[in-house]
């Protein structure tokens, strides 16, 4: 199978590292950064420079491959349309030129649901950004479920907040530990291994799965649970908490992962057990 994959960073690369890994897969691999060619080179077996918004570009790449995953992510907040919503818009021009790609895999975030005061969401459940760029992910959503068709499977993984080796739970927050903290640190959390989410798109790939499936873990912690147990772990001191300062958290949900456990997939780590 032919898979090309929009996006190598922290997730793509792994994505592709482990589909070529197999005879199965022949892996092209984008990027926006020219110095990242000699090191993609290492783990696809096609490397192209371009950026989201460049159709033609976009089109030479995606001749003959049966499916894309879009892994895109925003260099900071000013570029999320940019990023995200220009990018699928480009994506979905032109793939009814190009009838090979059967699939389209997206990894998009749970972030999309806005702040449920905790309550828990599946995949049916509206979304509700909680602001701007949340906006721009829930219409990126929309644009690339829209281009579904008899000859086209979408599916959208909504992500939760990836930890693993080299995103250490501990290297996010290790700044926090000792301060104090707004709210009382109530909201949940959701987080997903990104072992798990290598081997949910590739479970996707595998099993074509179409529509929307929450990727997170089985648990879903507090901040304050959460980071208690992080400074704990790593003998840091804790985060204080100010009930006088309101929580600017624009997402406060607990996330059901129940639909694609259903579809079949088996997590690595259900629950949090790297700091």
């Amino acid at each position: 199978m032919k898979v090309a994959i929009v996006g190598c960073g922290y997730i793509g690369s792994r994505v592709a590292q482990n589909l070529r890994s197999t005879s199965n897969y022949t892996v092209t691999a984008t990027t926006t950064t020219p110095q990242r060619v000699s090191e993609l080179e290492g783990i696809a077996h096609r490397v192209a420079v371009l950026e989201g918004s460049d159709r033609e570009a976009l089109a030479a790449i995606l001749q003959e491959q049966d499916a894309v995953m879009l892994c895109v992510g925003a260099r900071n907040p000013n570029t999320y349309r940019e990023s995200y919503l220009d990018t699928a818009k480009t994506l979905v021009s032109v793939l009814p030129e190009i009838p090979a790609v059967k699939q389209l895999i997206y990894t998009g975030t749970y972030s999309v649901y806005g702040d449920r005061q905790g309550e828990l969401v599946n995949e049916d459940s509206p979304v509700a950004p909680a602001n701007p760029n949340g906006e721009i992910l829930a219409e990126t959503e929309q644009i690339l479920l829209a281009a579904s068709s008899s000859n086209l499977q979408v599916c959208i993984m909504r992500l939760g907040g990836i930890y693993g080796q080299g995103r250490e739970l501990v290297k996010i927050f290790r700044n926090w530990a000792g301060t104090t903290r707004p709210g009382a640190g109530e909201d949940a959390t959701n987080w997903v291994h990104a072992d798990d989410v290598v081997g949910g798109l590739i479970f996707a790939l595998e099993n074509r799965l179409q529509g929307i499936y929450n990727l997170v873990g089985d648990v879903s912690l507090s901040s304050r649970e959460l980071l208690d147990r992080v400074f704990e772990t790593n003998n840091l001191p804790k985060a204080i908490w100010d009930r006088s300062i309101a929580s600017k958290r624009p997402y406060n949900a607990k996330v059901s992962n129940q639909k694609i456990k259903d579809a079949g997939y088996q997590f690595i780590h259900p629950e949090i057990r790297e700091f």
